[in-house]
């Protein structure tokens, strides 16, 4: 990975909101298996979503390397 992409992850919101996501839905299997499968569901399709922030940090890596 770049330095630049990983500088850009740093302190990254989604991967913190992936993992209490994940936090609530493991207890939430054992009361109500359909809600821990959508959580699931929708921190995968959360991650389908591109990040600007890498696009825009590979543009600027190329860019200064012309």
């Amino acid at each position: 990975m770049a330095p630049e992409v990983a500088a850009v992850l740093r302190g990254d919101p989604k991967g913190k909101i992936s993992v209490l996501l994940y936090a609530a839905a493991v207890p939430l299997a054992f009361v109500h298996r359909a809600i821990a499968g959508a959580i699931f569901v929708a921190v995968a399709l959360m991650w389908l979503v591109p990040d600007r922030r890498i696009e825009k940090a590979l543009a600027d890596r190329i860019r200064a390397g012309q």
